[in-house]
């Protein structure tokens, strides 16, 4: 297992005016690390410098306190998975899986039998004299895994390695890579646009964007503690009303709003769908409102919601039933205290 640091780490390039810059980030040994972000955020350009395929023009990276800037990457012990699998087509399954351990100068016997077990592993067992070809990109993606596992490399790197496959078989080979790290226990860097992909993957992910780290934690803190309303919107955030903090109050021009917490810096309220709560009456941290549209989203139900007090403001609520309201029919809508955000 190893500890990856990127401390202060630069990478420009001058033709785009893109660069990731002073980046830092300790990527804990043994667990499953996202970086996640949109295009052109760096994570791919940061999963290079770790793999060894980039130079950094600044800064430090260094496996277990051990600075491997300078050291080629066949030889700092990072194996990267590509996002188009790059098998070879001229060699059968079996020998893809055992390139690296050639290049090692392992003997034949030795690479064929540890590239028969892996491709056990992958659930290829019997696929050793086939031609990628003749597979699916599920199975190539497969082989691409095993490739890289077989080597034993201290560090993991996958770079979108879900994004060309099917929804049902994005799953399986979710599941198949949280099975085998766990099993092998390595350490895990995989790059991804994708937030559920993230959520459900990773242990911890970090968020970029514009090649800077705006946040960085577990899965759920993204939900539950945004630090700002661009990470709130990157993982599903609709709902933000202006305003200011004072106390544990925050005042808003559609009403005053109890929060469990104070922060006189925020000027955003926010709250996900899924707390907003119909109800009757009008009572502490309601809201009026009328229904604007409703739409089945297959295991949910999606309500836009027009506040009364303020038409311009729009607010979208999500259900697990049927709320059997009418449009242009108005109610509250209750925004539980222990479920207010306050950002800046």
């Amino acid at each position: 297992m190893t500890t990856v640091n990127l401390t202060n780490l630069t990478k420009t390039y001058p033709d785009s005016g893109f660069s990731v810059e002073d980046f830092n980030l300790e990527i804990p040994s043994g667990k499953i690390t996202a970086l996640l972000g949109p295009s052109g955020s760096g994570k791919s350009t940061l999963l290079k410098l770790i793999a060894g395929l980039l130079t950094p023009d600044n800064g430090d990276l260094t496996f277990d306190d051990v600075s491997v800037v300078g050291i080629p990457a066949e030889q700092r012990g990072a194996v990267m998975a590509f996002q188009n699998n790059l098998v070879f087509p001229w060699l059968s399954v079996g020998e893809n899986v055992a390139f690296g351990l050639k290049m090692r100068g392992i003997s034949k016997a030795k690479r064929q039998q540890q590239a028969k077990e892996m491709l056990n592993l992958v659930q290829l067992a019997g696929f050793e004299n086939r031609k990628p070809s003749e597979l699916s990109g599920g199975q190539q993606q497969r082989i691409s895994l095993a490739r890289a596992l077989v080597t034993q490399p201290k560090v993991l790197l996958l770079d979108e390695p879900l994004s060309n496959l099917d929804a049902h078989l994005r799953e399986e080979m979710r599941a198949l890579i949280q099975s085998l790290q766990q099993q092998f226990e390595i350490t895990t860097v995989v790059v991804t646009h994708d937030q559920e992909e993230a959520v459900i993957l990773a242990d911890q992910i970090a968020l970029l964007f514009d090649g800077k780290l705006h946040q960085y934690g577990e899965p759920s803190d993204f939900y539950q503690r945004p630090t700002s309303r661009r990470v709130a919107e990157f993982f599903g955030g609709v709902n933000f009303i202006d305003g200011y903090a004072t106390s544990n109050k925050f005042i808003t021009d559609v009403g005053i709003f109890t929060t469990a917490i104070s922060d006189a810096s925020a000027n955003t309220l926010s709250i996900r769908p899924e707390h907003l709560q119909v109800i009757n009456t009008q009572a502490e941290n309601t809201l009026g409102v009328t229904l604007l549209e409703q739409s089945f989203m297959g295991t949910y139900y999606r309500y836009t919601w027009q506040t009364i007090q303020n038409p311009e403001l729009v607010v979208i609520s999500t259900s697990t039933t049927d709320l059997h309201i009418s449009i242009g029919e108005s109610t509250q809508l209750l925004l539980p205290t222990e479920h207010l955000m306050l950002l800046e």
